[in-house]
């Protein structure tokens, strides 16, 4: 077992958000696998829940990205 564990590090002024925490973070406090980021402000990370769900919209609706119905579709 590791004496020490070793920190994720972040440098200031980038920022994340945690989606364990559901928060913005300086640094990175969490994780890769639990954040979006890095983004240059904080309100681009207070954001980054409604920038993916566009992102996933602008995704599912490219016909050059999609061949096939989207789940939705088939729900």
């Amino acid at each position: 077992m590791a004496l020490f564990k070793k920190r994720t590090v972040g440098k200031p002024g980038e920022w994340y958000y945690c989606l364990q925490h559901k928060k913005v973070e300086e640094g990175p406090e969490c994780p890769a696998k639990d954040r979006f980021g890095p983004y240059t402000t904080r309100a681009e990370a207070e954001h980054a829940m409604e920038t993916a769900r566009e992102r996933n919209l602008e995704w599912e609706n490219d016909p050059r990205w999609h061949d096939g119905a989207s789940p939705r579709e088939q729900e």
